[in-house]
């Protein structure tokens, strides 16, 4: 499957109140396999442009390097998102509106119409992550985390869900989810006490992903508890008041260096 390409927007629908589903279709999406958890770059142009792709394919490192070379004004803003469903032709993917200033995807998703059309780089299946395998494996995240733990339920058949939404009208028809409500809590605190109250077995695997800082402190916490590191696939998507965009902090190197095994 070509890696990078345009993608138009053929439907659009809200779920929850705070989250939009986008349905996309474009070249290539009939060749991609699925996976789960499987996710891709979306290329969101500049206000009043249209979107310009690097002029290669193929390698990422060269793939990133042109899209850097794209002058700054015509240069599309980059974020990552995971497919939440598929079908031959299209793809969906869910857009979560967070509280506070928008950030350039979450101002495209609240006004995002059929015919718009962005960029996209992936799914890569060089990046394609294993699914844990264990006695029972526990799934955890926030909103964002949503598809792909969504995705995840359809291989694993004995995992412990939790998902912690803002309140009762984030939940999503979906089966075997604990689902967690902040009503006013803090980001985080209603999932990690969650998982703090859950007995897992010997042995168990989880998979983690949502707000970085949240995501470290269950990868703590588990850790503390017996479960081997290697069990534990964690991301964070998303850090309180910064971007993507902006330069990471010591704790994302040191997450980045726990991933690649230094």
């Amino acid at each position: 499957m070509t890696a990078t390409g345009l993608l138009e927007v053929t439907a659009v629908r809200c779920p929850t109140p705070r989250t939009v589903r986008v349905t996309f279709t474009g070249d290539g999406l009939e060749e991609l396999e699925a996976w789960p958890d499987q996710q891709l770059k979306l290329l969101f142009p500049p206000p009043g442009r249209p979107v310009r792709l690097p002029a290669v394919d193929g390698d990422v490192l060269r793939w990133y390097q042109a899209y850097l070379e794209i002058p700054e004004a015509e240069r599309p803003v980059m974020r990552s998102y995971t497919v939440r469903d598929r079908a031959p032709a299209t793809i969906d993917v869910e857009f979560v509106l967070h509280p506070g200033a928008d950030g350039p995807a979450t101002a495209w998703a609240r006004t995002a119409a059929p015919g718009q059309v962005l960029g996209r780089y992936g799914p890569d299946a060089a990046y394609r992550r294993p699914v844990p395998a264990a006695g029972t494996v526990l799934l955890a995240g926030d909103e964002t985390a949503l598809p792909a733990i969504a995705t995840l339920l359809s291989e694993v058949d004995n995992a412990a869900a939790f998902v912690e939404v803002a309140d009762a009208a984030e939940e999503q028809p979906l089966p075997h989810v604990r689902w967690l409500h902040r009503d006013g809590a803090e980001h985080g605190s209603r999932l990690l006490e969650a998982v703090r109250d859950t007995a897992l077995p010997a042995g168990s695997a989880a998979w983690l992903a949502g707000e970085a800082s949240t995501v470290r402190a269950l990868r703590r916490h588990l850790v503390e508890r017996g479960l081997d590191k290697t069990a534990i696939e964690f991301t964070g998507y998303w850090r309180r008041k910064l971007t993507q965009d902006d330069a990471p902090t010591p704790e994302d190197l040191a997450d980045a260096r726990e991933k690649l095994g230094g």
